[in-house]
């Protein structure tokens, strides 16, 4: 090989690196962003049923029956009329109703309406259910202010199955008198000439002002003045009402109760005065004696 054909190789080599070097390269293309996505919250899943839960059956009253009367053969009753004696001061009349339930289902209490408001009914909450063969006990009580006699009340129990009535009498004794010696009796004179509000205090209290609250009229006046003015052995300086010679109406009737008479036995019955009776007691003492008691002397011309 000759010098020339060295010469024109290496010229051709150091062409190519030379054209090699100044190659343009592409860039390469960046990879877009990846952007996270949020993550995913599952519901949460519930237990498989795995068995049917059963509950017992709740009894529910049928109240379509409640208007009609109770038919023989749901309730046992030990008595449906029922009679008590109360004493003169005794406060309540109490009465106890027991029954049982013979039939072969429940029977539900729904009410019980007493007659009237002086009576009350004590028993469980209601509606009251009373299983078969079971039984219970229906209490009232009889508020006897201001009653005397014989006196009649009812209560009405009403079932699911119908209602039925309950009777109440009661029968309230009179007053006892009480007997006094011929001593004691001047004794107790001796003390009301001294001090005529003396009745209302120690052992005349008894007679004199014992159990008057709730009394009015007629049995009030039996209670704090028919004891003395219309006694069997009244005495002498206590006046007859039916015989007075004065003219009466019912200031005069009311006037003579509230303050009385300084100087005499007749003591003052207003408490404000220091006596037992109220305002009221006092006007419906003289509104009786006004009526029983007319006056028999002509009024004084107006």
């Amino acid at each position: 090989m000759n010098l020339r054909s060295v010469f024109l190789g290496c010229l051709a080599i150091a062409f190519f690196i030379t054209a090699c070097a100044h190659k343009q390269v592409a860039p390469t293309p960046a990879k877009p962003a990846v952007v996270a996505a949020p993550p995913q919250v599952s519901a949460p899943v519930p237990p498989p049923i795995t068995s049917a839960v059963a509950t017992a059956p709740v009894y529910v009253p049928d109240y379509s029956h409640a208007g009609q009367a109770l038919p023989d053969g749901v309730f046992a009753w030990d008595a449906l009329s029922k009679s008590v004696d109360a004493a003169a001061e005794q406060d309540f009349a109490r009465f106890a109703f027991s029954f049982t339930n013979v039939t072969k289902d429940n029977v539900t209490v729904l009410n019980v309406h007493p007659s009237c408001g002086c009576t009350t009914a004590e028993l469980p909450p209601t509606p009251w259910t009373i299983p078969a063969g079971a039984g219970g006990v229906i209490k009232l009580n009889v508020n006897l202010a201001g009653k005397f006699g014989t006196v009649f009340k009812s209560a009405k129990v009403t079932t699911d199955k119908g209602n039925k009535d309950l009777m109440l009498r009661i029968n309230i004794q009179p007053p006892v008198v009480v007997k006094m010696t011929d001593e004691e009796r001047a004794a107790g004179l001796a003390k009301a000439k001294v001090d005529r509000q003396a009745v209302f205090k120690g052992d005349c209290a008894s007679c004199h002002a014992k159990n008057l609250d709730g009394k009015y009229g007629v049995q009030l006046y039996d209670a704090v003045c028919g004891i003395c003015h219309d006694a069997e052995r009244r005495a002498q300086m206590v006046p007859d009402l039916s015989k007075l010679t004065v003219p009466t109406n019912q200031e005069f009737w009311r006037t003579w109760i509230t303050y009385g008479k300084p100087g005499s036995l007749m003591p003052a019955f207003s408490s404000s005065q220091g006596g037992p009776l109220t305002d009221v007691q006092i006007a419906s003492l003289a509104a009786y004696l006004n009526v029983t008691h007319p006056t028999h002397a002509p009024q004084p011309a107006q």
